[in-house]
């Protein structure tokens, strides 16, 4: 947590329960609609200007079959581009917002001030782990257009991108078991 409660907190809390019940929420509340967009492929937070480092998903009760997170290597992803496709993709910086994950799910979900907290940010198409020196493709759902690009051909490319980045060899599906808890880092997947 930060040491500055001005600040607020650095964690974001994504659960299908009631903060102070514990009792699920309904799948037609307006908080699981908006929560749906996360079942696209996305980047924590690639729509802040300084996205997510790392996240954890726990579970507390989990269904008997179904409701697998999966992940894909986006290091994976860029180093299996075409050379060609590579150059292209590396100059290009793309815009990123909140706006177009959640518009996929209910367009115009979000209020005025949660597109006023969250403007578009723009964003290299790769991203660097500065420890390791790895570079990661940098999309997802998040990711609406790339600059400079007109729309059919931003959006065909994205789609490109997405399709080359979830082929299975790139994918790994997490079977949830109660308690489990996995943590991740978004320079990579």
């Amino acid at each position: 947590l930060s040491a500055n409660p001005a600040a607020g907190t650095k964690f974001a809390r994504q659960s299908n329960l009631e903060i102070n019940t514990g009792e699920p929420i309904p799948s037609d509340d307006i908080r699981m609609i908006y929560q749906k967009a996360n079942y696209f492929w996305h980047s924590d937070s690639s729509f802040k200007r300084i996205p997510s480092l790392c996240s954890v998903l726990a579970t507390r009760i989990c269904p008997p079959e179904g409701g697998n997170t999966e992940f894909c290597s986006m290091r994976a992803a860029w180093d299996a581009l075409p050379p060609a496709l590579r150059a292209t993709v590396g100059p290009m910086i793309a815009e990123h917002a909140l706006v177009y994950s959640r518009n996929r799910v209910q367009p115009g979900i979000l209020s005025a001030k949660s597109l006023a907290e969250y403007p578009p940010v723009r964003q290299r198409m790769y991203r660097d782990n500065p420890i390791n020196g790895r570079r990661a493709l940098y999309i997802g759902a998040h990711c609406g257009h790339i600059e400079g690009l007109p729309k059919p051909m931003s959006d065909a490319l994205l789609h490109e991108l997405t399709w080359r980045a979830t082929r299975p060899e790139f994918t790994l599906s997490h079977a949830w078991r109660e308690g489990d808890v996995i943590v991740w880092d978004n320079r990579a997947v």
